[in-house]
């Protein structure tokens, strides 16, 4: 039996974030605070009687499995904007009142902003002439099949990415100045308190960044909405993670916030 247990949901408040003058505003890395980590239970066995010289028709429910490849974060954000030099000197500090923007989470702990764009399920693999599209989806880079074999997902599986990310559904947002129109990118509805995605709600993109061959999870912020445990929050979000088989290891992720 794999002990590796995913979707664990693990709640992630993020804190102080500090957004610096810079050429161009792009998210910035911000600091984590993990909560209690949970799995779905694991249920009672059923049971059936066994008469010798019985033969007997069983129709057996599995419930629902805990899936081996998303991890489940959900939380709340804080902290505020700024202006400053390069010595991180404040001019003026902005107070945060209702968050607006974007939490991001990638496997990578340096991400190029300006290239990002929308990972593309059907590019071709190939990884040169991927740079400079920022904001479109392109033609290059990382496609579905090198991303489920990294992670040792089949397309068929319940739970593949392009089953959990199958539909483009999504409020226009910026990354980086580089402005993602409505519907533009694959993305989910992450449950709400109704034990279903709602439209407009916990709503979010895969996106990819060529230079670092980045996938970028991206959670639009929504404004106290109450989540799939009845507990308001500012995001919801599902990240990748194998654990098939005897694989235990943990995936390290990196979150970054950009506010508006």
């Amino acid at each position: 039996m794999n002990h590796k247990f995913l979707l664990i949901i693990c709640s992630i408040i993020l804190l102080t974030l500090i957004i610096t003058n810079v050429s161009a505003i792009t998210p910035t890395g911000a600091t984590t605070t993990p909560g209690t980590s949970t799995s779905t239970p694991t249920g009672t066995a059923g049971n059936i009687s066994a008469i010798a010289g019985n033969i007997t028709a069983v129709n057996i429910f599995s419930g629902n499995s805990v899936t081996q490849v998303w991890q489940g974060y959900y939380g709340n954000v804080s902290g505020g904007l700024r202006i400053a030099d390069s010595n991180d000197k404040a001019l003026y500090n902005w107070s945060l009142s209702t968050p607006s923007g974007e939490v991001y989470s990638s496997v990578n702990s340096s991400v190029t902003w300006n290239n990002i764009q929308c990972f593309n399920f059907t590019a071709i693999g190939n990884y040169s002439n991927e740079s400079g599209m920022g904001g479109t989806t392109n033609l290059y880079g990382t496609n579905l099949t090198q991303l489920h074999d990294e992670y040792n997902i089949n397309d068929s599986d319940l739970d593949s990415v392009n089953s959990t990310f199958n539909s483009k559904n999504h409020d226009a947002f910026f990354t980086a100045n580089k402005e993602f129109v409505e519907n533009e990118c694959q993305s989910l509805q992450l449950f709400t308190n109704t034990s279903a995605g709602q439209d407009g709600l916990f709503e979010e993109v895969i996106l990819y960044e060529p230079e670092t061959a980045s996938i970028v999870f991206t959670s639009i912020l929504e404004v106290a909405s109450k989540g799939f445990n009845n507990v308001l929050v500012d995001f919801e979000m599902l990240v990748l993670d194998d654990g098939h088989g005897v694989d235990v290891d943990v995936t390290t992720y990196y979150f970054f916030l950009e506010l508006e």
